[in-house]
């Protein structure tokens, strides 16, 4: 497992590099956290901001989760890129076929309902080919506060 910024743009990108399915959801939700502190997503002092991190750290579980079950060797690559505005969650994998959501199911029973989680919680999502296989993506806006620009202090001469 390797961890770290992505060369290039080391205060925006993080990615998290896995080895097969074992603990790989615990090391993914962690990773995340982690990376989401670092953006001070975390702590979270509000109610929405504190919703939408738990709803992110589950998504990266329902995502992480898909590839262990359906993707040969499971997940390959956890990403998390910020850019101020919206956080983008992608996760890799051997199998070249495309998630798709199943049809609504009984709600008591295990399995199937990951898509839909996500599908209701991110701003978008979707899949890409990626080599041999594909690249699982969402999308969520930001819960911070945006920054006001900095006004400059003109001082007459």
């Amino acid at each position: 497992m390797q961890e770290g910024p992505v060369p290039g743009d080391a205060d925006r990108t993080r990615r998290l590099v896995l080895a097969g399915s074992e603990g790989a959801v615990q090391r993914s939700r962690d990773f995340s956290r982690r990376a989401l502190a670092s953006w001070d997503w975390l702590p979270a002092f509000t109610g929405e901001r504190s919703a939408v991190t738990d709803d992110v750290l589950l998504m990266v579980s329902e995502l992480v989760t898909n590839a262990c079950m359906h993707a040969p060797g499971g997940p390959r690559e956890l990403r998390l890129s910020w850019n101020g505005v919206r956080l983008r969650v992608e996760v890799t994998d051997a199998s070249p076929v495309p998630p798709r959501l199943r049809p609504f199911t009984d709600p008591g029973r295990p399995g199937g309902h990951g898509l839909r989680v996500v599908d209701r919680l991110a701003r978008a999502w979707g899949s890409l080919p990626e080599g041999e296989g594909k690249l699982v993506w969402l999308e969520v806006p930001s819960p911070l506060e945006p920054l006001e620009p900095l006004e400059r202090a003109v001082r007459p001469d």
